[in-house]
């Protein structure tokens, strides 16, 4: 990122170019304009920016089917795009690819209660499709903090996970269907409920592989029915290292909570600031909220040996929540924490490293020693349960040397995961930011074998080039 290229505009498409795409999806649907692409530019991972050639929003798997086609006859690159909430560079468009979008593909295309499936467009809102299911007393259990504003196309392009998926997994679990377009417009239908064919499992391969296969234009999933009760608990803490230890102790006791989630006395007091503020007490050092779901009987005994555990790890208080209101409430400051980092500055650089959760306690502590070393704020909010973490870097990209302390910073947080039995992504994928990373944790057969895989798929190597596998001679270098 120190060394990132300024967002040049790209030379333009030609006329002829740009009048057979509109013939596929219509004049406003292509959008060349410079001030209209800067929404573009970046993800939900602002470190980065690219400006892209140009974007189409298709409608219908047909359209993309024929937009492909024409982009693939010209040997331009494609770089597929949901929502743009992603926090790992991986919808950015690089040289002179064009930005495919599934904003318009929104619909529902089928909902089946009595299988419990839903088949939906890839452009879907991820928590739209369980407020479809809930007449029918079902709901989709993956559900990333950016529910309200993610979709199940980029969820299933990063196999997104959330914070029950401590509980319920991740969306690969979830996934029973794909019609997926290849790069050359090709229309390919992988797995299906009631269809298996036997053989590998492409549709496992390709949900997680960050639009660098082709792009998903109709998704099959399971849904589940809601549970009998919830019961929720916030408990605060003085310490981070403590909230660590209960989730520790929480998980040892033989407890399995639907969610456990850590944050820490910087964001608290940025959601405080803010429009999301939660009534969390400023002076904490973590919050950690924890919740039970399931049949009613048996809860509340989940709910006091839990509160016993948050106690016992040094928690100052412990409120539960009596309503879906109260529940609501308690979650609030976690599920809009990423949204309150405005309060503290310009921009953020979220890392994504996962860890044993019986190592919470000393990455952590070597997270924070790793910020004041750096002279750098460093904001932790995560899904402790499943040792996912979340330490946000934040910074002013306008200041050059603290980019460049951001960049060290960063790259020894991910050392330190990896070195304590961890790895450099939960659920944010590894897009642009992370492929200096792989190395890591994968050897140089790994890292072909992977190769060889996306060849299967994407043989010219035009769909979101540039992402995930460090594959050209300057990939994959230290970072400054």
């Amino acid at each position: 990122m120190a060394d990132e290229p300024p967002s040049i505009l790209p030379d333009p498409l030609t006329k002829e170019l740009r009048d057979r795409l509109c013939g596929v999806v219509g004049d406003a649907w292509v959008i060349v304009d410079a001030d209209r692409l800067l929404a573009y530019e970046s993800d939900g991972l602002t470190a980065y920016r690219r400006t892209p050639r140009a974007v189409v929003l298709p409608k219908s798997t047909d359209e993309v089917s024929h937009v492909l086609s024409i982009l693939s006859q010209e040997g331009i690159p494609v770089v597929p795009r949901g929502a743009g909430t992603g926090l790992s560079g991986g919808a950015l468009a690089d040289g002179d690819a064009v930005v495919v979008g599934t904003a318009r593909m929104t619909s529902m295309l089928s909902l089946d209660p009595d299988n419990r499936l839903a088949r939906v467009q890839p452009g879907m809102i991820n928590a739209n499709l369980t407020k479809a299911a809930e007449p029918f007393g079902l709901y989709y259990a993956p559900d990333p903090s950016s529910q309200s504003a993610c979709t199940l196309g980029g969820n299933v392009a990063e196999n997104s996970g959330g914070p029950h998926c401590l509980k319920y997994g991740v969306t690969t679990r979830y996934v029973t269907g794909l019609t997926v377009v290849t790069y050359d417009g090709e229309i390919v239908e992988l797995g299906g409920f009631g269809r298996e064919r036997g053989g590998y499992d492409l549709l496992g391969v390709f949900v997680g592989s960050e639009g660098c296969f082709g792009i998903a234009t109709e998704i099959e999933v399971r849904l589940l029915p809601k549970p009998e009760g919830v019961r929720t608990l916030l408990a605060i803490f003085d310490r981070l290292e403590d909230a660590g230890t209960a989730v520790t102790e929480i998980m040892a006791e033989g407890l399995l909570p639907a969610a456990l989630e850590i944050i820490d006395g910087p964001t608290i007091r940025a959601v405080e600031a803010s429009v999301f503020a939660a009534g969390y007490p400023t002076d904490a050092e973590a919050a950690l909220v924890v919740e039970f779901d399931g049949i009613e009987a048996g809860l509340a005994g989940d709910v006091e040996r839990a509160v016993a555990q948050c106690s016992r790890a040094g928690a100052r208080e412990v409120r539960t929540a009596d309503s879906a209101e109260e529940r609501l409430a308690l979650w609030s400051g976690r599920k809009k924490a990423f949204g309150a980092m405005g309060q503290i500055a310009n921009d953020l650089m979220v890392q994504d490293g996962t860890v044993p959760r019986s190592k919470l306690t000393e990455v952590l502590g070597r997270i924070s020693e790793i910020g004041a070393r750096y002279d750098l704020t460093i904001a932790n909010v995560f899904h402790a349960g499943d040792g996912n973490l979340h330490p946000n870097l934040l910074f002013d990209r306008s200041n050059e040397d603290e980019v460049a302390r951001v960049n060290r910073a960063s790259k020894e947080i991910m050392a330190v995961c990896v070195e304590a039995g961890g790895t450099i992504t939960g659920e944010h994928g590894v897009g642009l930011d992370k492929r200096r990373y792989m190395s890591l944790v994968h050897g140089p057969d790994e890292l072909d074998a992977m190769r060889r895989i996306k060849w299967v798929f994407d043989p010219l190597g035009r769909m979101n080039p540039g992402k995930v596998l460090p594959d050209g001679p300057d990939d994959g270098k230290e970072a400054p």
